[in-house]
């Protein structure tokens, strides 16, 4: 029989080439579009504000007047301003983190922890140090998803003062409305919305683009500020009224580390294509439109972006600023839960609900305490500073700690995952560093001026998860001492063993080497043994997923015990029965509704002498109280555990 191919087996091949590339081109775009929407909603609605709280605090130096009226504005200034801007998006968003931080994944996942677990995998001394880094910038990023969303809704309501005066004493109130609304529909999900979040986003991009092209006519001569030497001779003539202006021009890229944070979602190709083929530019065109009016008409500087359009369309650009602020929040909150979800995992942080929001999307969660939270801590920012450019101090020394964070790690990953020799690493990364480091500076000045707010907050959360990570271990360290090695225990049940029952008992213990708490009191109080007892620990790796093939590993003890070992990524939720059910493809006979699930529920109470202060002992008891309970964690029946009570002091 021949082998021989025709021309119509040719053309169908060719067919079905064409046809895979097309999906794969068309699945590429799509993720291209999701990441307009969800990546580049903070850095995409900076234009509202980063230009004009830079200019004013650049121009302060020559008789700015109280409400921002500036009269004369130097030419100087504001290419200087644009300059810095401009760099600021090239330097630290495109090369920084589109060009080099997102090759940096951890097997596809980006963002600081996933950063900390890389590192931690190939260091060895200096693994506390990595880990206190990867908290700070943990602990920042909360503090950014508080302030984005309240100086983001803020900055787009006021835009409604340009229609007329009489909106002012409701800005506020709007702002809490639309706020309140936003977090409250977070239980049901952001999987729907999401679709609409691609299409409205470029739409928005477009329009900045557009706005910027309509103006930039005004004064050609405003492109100019592509020389960086105009930034660099702002800074040096203006001392340190510049280095307050280099930290407001710093809101123009507050939102790039979301770059990193949501490769998981995307990839790195789509994000990078976004950026490249729209975001930046349109970002680019619309701050030189805003420094072209302000050139032509200073009276613009007051709110330069919204000047940027007619009169008559001011209620729609307000409308379509609103829901781009709204969209901006929505990926801060959910980059919060997903955080909090792998802090979790990597055992930084107490249980917690997490609810699922998607039956196809295991990234779709909802966690009501971290939520609230969130909205309370937005709420008191808004009531407290009452305007976006009172806000604007407060924002970026958030995001420039968790970029010199970023940037220290990424040295590490360099030099020690990528193999490069320490000089190349450093050769690379320093100049960056440098760069958020000055920023960094730039942003400390603020301090008394509203940027102790997220420092609080992200020193707040610093101190428990010490606290927690201490506690835990002091915990262990105690249990272990009352503890029996779990070997032993078993050759002594097999020399004189108790009444036996059918079925099968899994115990749940964080140390399988030593006989779990539950199986010592069902011994010594109920006397019975089952016929299959499994001693079962859940751990998190530090890879975001672990296949399937590797999700279990069983070890017979003797005829009645086995120890199994269920491994989870830090980005996935443990799911014990799922876990089990690949046990069972492995051999091991396991019937869910034959099984028990014994889980020890310890009271804690501070100790006469603890390992820890007493007020850090309280802060421990409160957060053990408050954690989820094991069995809802792990998604086990409730109707097949059997609780134990022991209690233990710290």
């Amino acid at each position: 029989m021949s082998s021989s191919t025709t021309p119509a087996d040719n053309l169908d091949a060719a067919h079905r080439s064409h046809d895979r590339h097309a999906k794969g081109t068309k699945h590429f775009w799509g993720l291209a579009v999701g990441s307009v929407g969800v990546v580049y909603g903070d850095i995409g609605t900076s234009p509202l504000y980063a230009f004009r709280e830079a200019l004013h605090a650049a121009v302060g130096v020559h008789g700015a007047v109280e409400g921002h009226a500036l009269p004369f504005i130097p030419r100087d200034t504001v290419l200087g301003v644009l300059s810095l801007i401009v760099w600021a998006l090239l330097l630290v968003v495109t090369a920084k983190y589109v060009l080099i931080l997102l090759r940096a994944d951890n097997n596809g996942e980006g963002g600081t922890l996933s950063l900390m677990a890389l590192c931690q995998r190939v260091m060895g001394r200096g693994g506390n140090l990595i880990f206190f880094l990867g908290v700070v910038g943990a602990s920042m990023f909360y503090g950014d998803s508080i302030i984005t969303p309240a100086i983001s809704v803020l900055s787009a309501v006021e835009g409604m003062k340009l229609v007329t005066p009489a909106f002012e004493p409701y800005v506020i109130p709007i702002t809490l409305v639309i706020l309140i609304v936003l977090f409250a529909v977070q239980s049901r999900g952001t999987a729907k919305v999401a679709a609409f979040f691609g299409p409205i986003m470029i739409f928005w991009f477009l329009m900045l683009a557009g706005g910027g092209i309509a103006h930039i006519s005004d004064d050609l001569g405003v492109l100019a500020a592509v020389n960086p030497l105009y930034g660099a001779a702002f800074l040096v003539e203006h001392k340190m009224i510049g280095l307050v202006t280099l930290g407001l021009v710093f809101l123009a890229v507050t939102g790039g580390e979301a770059l990193y944070a949501d490769l998981g979602h995307f990839g790195k190709k789509p994000i990078r294509a976004a950026w490249l083929t729209l975001v930046l530019p349109a970002l680019i065109l619309n701050y030189f439109g805003q420094g072209a009016l302000v050139l032509a008409h200073p009276e613009t500087a007051a709110s330069p972006f919204f000047k940027l359009y007619p009169d008559w369309a001011t209620i729609p650009v307000v409308i379509m600023a609103t829901m781009a602020t709204v969209i901006a929040s929505q990926a801060v909150i959910t980059g919060a839960f997903s955080l909090t979800h792998q802090a979790i995992q990597l055992g930084l942080l107490p249980r917690m609900e997490i609810r699922y929001t998607s039956e196809t999307h295991a990234g779709q969660i909802y966690l009501p305490r971290i939520n609230w939270l969130l909205l309370l801590g937005v709420i008191v920012l808004v009531l407290s500073f009452r305007s976006s450019s009172n806000l604007a101090s407060a924002y970026g020394i958030a995001v420039t700690t968790t970029m010199v964070v970023d940037a220290i790690l990424a040295f590490i990953v360099i030099w020690r995952v990528w193999g490069w020799k320490p000089a190349a690493s450093a050769m690379l990364v320093l100049p960056f560093l440098l760069i958020d480091m000055t920023f960094l500076g730039a942003n400390l000045l603020k301090l008394l001026d509203g940027a102790y707010a997220p420092l609080t907050f992200g020193a707040f959360l610093i101190v428990l998860i010490w606290t927690w990570r201490r506690g835990t271990r002091i915990l262990q360290d105690k249990t272990r001492k009352a503890e029996v090695p779990l070997e032993m225990l078993v050759r002594n049940l097999e020399k004189k063993p108790p009444h036996k029952v059918q079925g099968t008992a899994v115990f749940l213990t964080s140390d399988p080497d030593y006989a779990p708490t539950a199986l010592l009191h069902n011994l010594k109080h109920n006397k019975i043994l089952h016929e299959k007892n499994v001693i079962l620990t859940v751990t998190a790796t530090d890879t975001p997923r672990v296949p399937d093939e590797d999700r279990v590993s069983i070890e017979q003890i003797s005829e009645t015990f086995s120890r199994v070992v269920l491994r989870f990524g830090y980005m996935e939720s443990p799911n014990v029965p799922r876990g089990l059910a690949i046990a069972r493809k492995l051999g091991w006979t396991f019937d869910i509704m034959s099984t028990s699930f014994f889980v020890s529920r310890r009271s804690i109470k501070p100790a006469a002498r603890s390992g820890m202060p007493l007020w850090q002992d309280r802060i421990f008891i409160a957060l053990a109280r408050n954690a989820t309970d094991a069995t809802d964690f792990f998604q086990i029946p409730t109707g097949r555990v059997v609780e134990v009570g022991t209690q233990v002091t710290v």
